[in-house]
């Protein structure tokens, strides 16, 4: 009997709707006659996929018994005995409850396709044998059931059921995957974008790869020679032609047909370039290289084939992209000197492209050599040798021509040779010329001797005029080369004074167009420090660029003197004289935005000397009239207890201690907001950082709360954070008191990373996560940035329930703590503040006297923000 044919439905998560698009496959194949069975499936609580059963002839699970209780498994038996045409079998790998007959659901399905009956199955990327470790590590969650990739593989065909991660999360917080009080768990652990961002690509890399294994089996089955490649760096060589678009787009697709690589563009500009070079079109490609995530670098080089391939290979490229010439000079095609067959014949183990394009061969010509070169100079002298022989075996076929006619048909030759090979060239052809002219055509003829002195003042005016021409052509090319030259450097200086404008760190940027330009292995900027006379006593490293800083201005090899304190440094080579003027250029930029490096921290400054008078004017305000309002209340309270003709009971006499308690409770949380927000403002704030655990200062952060207001589901295996407990409790207070606020109908939901991992890293380290989650009203994304800006309230709160300082001392509290407070939107609405600490490696201060001060003013601080008792919670009020 024929093995039947196995389909899978792949998903990168649960939820995506593999079950549901395995039974409306299930219902399109009923609906064409052909006999389908359910033999299990499970529908998560999910009406919809329930409701997709309808219709469907279902073989009724097997109960089995395991450690006292019951479980329900595919009957294996009952549907070999129905022997329908195609079976439903949800969750390929599962594993069957011990008694089974088999251990694991594949080897269930294998048995039905063995009988010959069809299965649709399902499987999650994480279930993949092969991919265990990759999911383990992105979500901190190991997958006790697993699938031999192989028997995936062997599938007839694999369906990926996908879903953007931002539609998962919305389905999720929907409640259509899980129950409701798993919802803010599932987000903050496993469901979360990085999470379902990575399981997608894995989904879809994975799946490319079978493709990739079907492909080349059809090509080997075929004939047909297939070469896969690996992670790729590819350098595109671009000479500045509307072509350049063709080869970076090129290069795009073939980088895309791996996982990860690198793209960098490089256009050499050099003396004998394509004289058609357009700044717009360079201009283009280098944004199209930008927009497709490469890089963009310009090089000068005299040998453009060997400047592209140095460049490859100090990046160390694997594949070259380069166009067909544009040229139709038919002598570079037939020997092979044309610069793309150069870069093919050097380039070693790197694999080159020649890519066709439309203007290929079309008539851009190169323009005339601006120097004479190697090749024409030997060419010359061959001429120099053989043309002055050839002329007179032509002046042989005359017997009765007159040495004028000689020594103006060698003199032709004599400039032809100049034409072509330049000076020296041309003086060997002229007395050649000479000699065969004076033995050939002038009495007496046969020998070297000139019987007549106009004779030989026709010869040395022969020579003379020979030499002069050969002279003018000699000062016309090194004058050419010159002008190409100053062309390419001025097309240099543009592009550095373009990208000097545009990079981010202005320095960083010049050093590495330096690096390019002048192929260095580093650059470096270095400043004066001390001085002894006129000379510097030591140098201090601004800024470096490239392998390693080069040695200070005293051993460096090349060095240029940007003012009287700064020097810029490059290595790798000794550069030329001709190359100084350019060097000096650079150096011009760098001391331009050495100067705007120093404006924009006067600048920063300026601004911060503002926001500071700001806050001082907020302060004033709050001082004057928030702080006014629990004041006036303490008086009206204390006033009436203390009037002696007014008898109160003692209800009434609670009532009014319990106003003062109040608002002495609230004068302080707003008096330590205002001097917490003061020290933060003038980073005076130290904090004391040791290991931490989360429930350590979480219980203390929610005293005062409600109960059942919020909710702590906090997984058992968090680590240790590096934190201030005072301050940690602090921010946790004021975030949490301001989600109760402003989200008074929701529950609040404190939830821990599983692993205490979050997705992302805090200058290199490892973070744990707590995400503190409301199902309020939320904010609009445009104000996020503002509501951690002191003296902020949502939709005009009354100045009554605070000053608008919580989220912004929480936020300073935790940057001084090294981590990071961001929101973002909950899944189904309201918001959600997240809190990442770098995970602590162990240590806490190593000088505790050292750190006593310190120490005091952490116990000052949580002794001060310490909620009273039967009070409040101590965490501010304010908006968002």
């Amino acid at each position: 009997m024929a093995r039947a044919t196995l389909r899978i439905f792949l998903g990168a998560a649960p939820g995506v709707g593999k079950t549901y698009a395995m039974l409306e496959e299930a219902h399109r194949l009923s609906g064409r006659g052909e006999d389908v069975v359910v033999a299990f499936a499970m529908d998560h609580g999910r009406s919809d996929t329930r409701a997709l059963m309808d219709g469907l002839e279902v073989i009724p699970p097997h109960s089995i018994a395991y450690r006292e209780t019951a479980f329900e498994e595919m009957d294996l038996d009952a549907v070999l005995a129905r022997k329908p045409r195609t079976a439903v079998v949800d969750e390929y790998a599962h594993s069957n409850i011990p008694g089974s007959r088999n251990a694991k659901r594949w080897q269930d399905v294998e048995e039905l396709l063995d009988a010959g009956i069809n299965v649709l199955s399902t499987v999650n990327v994480q279930h993949l044998a092969s991919l265990g470790d990759v999911v383990s590590a992105i979500t901190d969650v190991r997958q006790a059931e697993t699938v031999p990739d192989g028997v995936v593989r062997r599938a007839d065909q694999i369906h990926l059921v996908d879903i953007s991660p931002e539609l998962l999360r919305q389905r999720l917080g929907d409640g259509k995957i899980y129950s409701a009080d798993k919802i803010d768990a599932a987000l903050s652990n496993y469901f979360r974008m990085g999470n379902l961002t990575a399981l997608r690509e894995l989904a879809l890399l994975w799946l490319a790869d079978r493709v990739d294994e079907g492909l080349a089996k059809y090509r080997s089955e075929q004939g047909i020679e297939a070469s896969w490649p690996a992670r790729e760096r590819i350098v595109i060589g671009l000479t500045g032609g509307p072509e350049g678009e063709v080869l970076v787009r090129r290069a795009a697709r073939i980088l895309k047909r791996v996982n990860g690589g690198d793209l960098l563009a490089v256009h050499v500009r050099a003396a004998d370039g394509v004289a058609s070079e357009s700044p717009q079109a360079l201009e283009a490609q280098r944004l199209l290289v930008r927009d497709l995530g490469g890089s963009y670098h310009t090089v000068a080089g005299e040998d453009p084939a060997k400047a592209l391939l140095d460049f490859a290979r100090s990046v160390n490229a694997t594949q070259i992209v380069v166009g067909i010439s544009r040229r139709r000079s038919l002598v570079a095609r037939l020997t092979g000197r044309g610069i793309g067959n150069r870069v093919v014949r050097d380039s070693g183990d790197i694999d080159v492209h020649m890519v066709s394009h439309p203007l290929g061969g079309r008539g851009v010509d190169r323009p005339r050599q601006r120097d004479l070169g190697r090749t024409r100079v030997i060419v010359g002298f061959a001429m120099a040798v053989v043309l002055p022989v050839l002329l007179q075996l032509l002046l042989a076929a005359s017997p009765s021509h007159s040495i004028a006619t000689a020594a103006l048909l060698q003199l032709t030759g004599s400039v032809a040779v100049a034409l072509v090979g330049g000076l020296w060239p041309a003086l060997l052809g002229a007395l050649w010329s000479s000699l065969l002219v004076n033995f050939f055509s002038i009495p007496p003829v046969g020998t070297l001797t000139i019987s007549d002195p106009e004779n030989i003042l026709a010869l040395l005016v022969f020579v003379g005029v020979s030499a002069a021409v050969a002279a003018v052509v000699d000062v016309s090319a090194r004058r050419s080369k010159e002008a190409a030259r100053a062309r390419a450097e001025a097309t240099t200086l543009g592009d550095l004074t373009r990208g000097a404008s545009s990079a981010e760190d202005t320095v960083e940027g010049l050093l590495n167009q330096a690096i390019d330009v002048f192929q260095m292995r580093g650059a470096a900027l270095y400043r004066a420090v001390g001085s002894t006379g006129a000379a510097a006593t030591g140098w201090r490293l601004v800024a470096k660029a490239g392998e390693a800083a080069p040695l200070p201005p005293d051993g460096g090899e090349n060095t240029e003197q940007i003012d009287a304190g700064t020097r810029l440094v490059l290595s790798g080579r000794i550069l030329p004289a001709s190359d100084r003027r350019l060097l000096s250029a650079f150096g011009a930029h760098l001391s331009a935005q050495l100067e705007r490096r120093q404006l924009a921290a006067s600048r920063r400054e300026v601004m911060r000397l503002a926001e500071s008078n700001t806050m001082r004017t907020s302060i004033l305000r709050a001082v004057s009239h928030d702080l006014r309002t629990p004041l006036a209340g303490i008086k009206l309270a204390v006033g009436g207890l203390r009037q002696s003709n007014v008898h109160y009971t003692p209800e009434e006499e609670q009532e009014l201690l319990a106003t003062i308690e109040e608002c002495s409770d609230r004068l302080d949380v707003l008096v330590g907001n205002l001097l917490d927000m003061s020290r933060i403002t003038s980073d005076s704030v130290n904090a004391l950082i040791r290991p931490v655990r989360w429930y350590e200062v979480i219980p203390a952060a929610l005293h005062g709360v409600l109960p059942g207001r919020v909710r702590v589901d906090l997984p058992g295996n968090m680590p240790e954070i590096d934190a201030d407990a005072g301050m940690l409790e602090r921010v946790i207070a004021n975030i949490v008191e301001n989600a109760i606020k402003y989200a008074p109908d929701s529950d609040v939901v404190l939830v821990g990373a599983a692993g205490g991992f979050s997705s992302s890293t805090l200058d290199g380290r490892p973070s744990g996560e707590l995400r503190i989650i409301d199902h309020g009203q939320g904010i609009p994304a445009e104000s996020v940035v503002r509501m951690f800006q002191p003296f902020q309230r949502l939709n005009d709160v009354p100045s009554t329930t605070g000053v608008g300082l919580g989220l912004a001392v929480a936020k300073g509290f935790t940057e001084a703590m090294g981590g990071t407070l961001t929101a973002e939107e909950t899944p189904g609405g309201g918001l959600t503040m997240v809190i990442r600490l770098p995970l602590s490696t162990g240590v806490a201060f190593p000088n505790e006297e050292a750190q006593a001060p310190m120490e005091a003013q952490s116990v000052l601080l949580e002794r001060r923000h310490a909620p009273p008792s039967g009070g409040s919670s101590s965490a501010s009020k304010e908006a968002r």
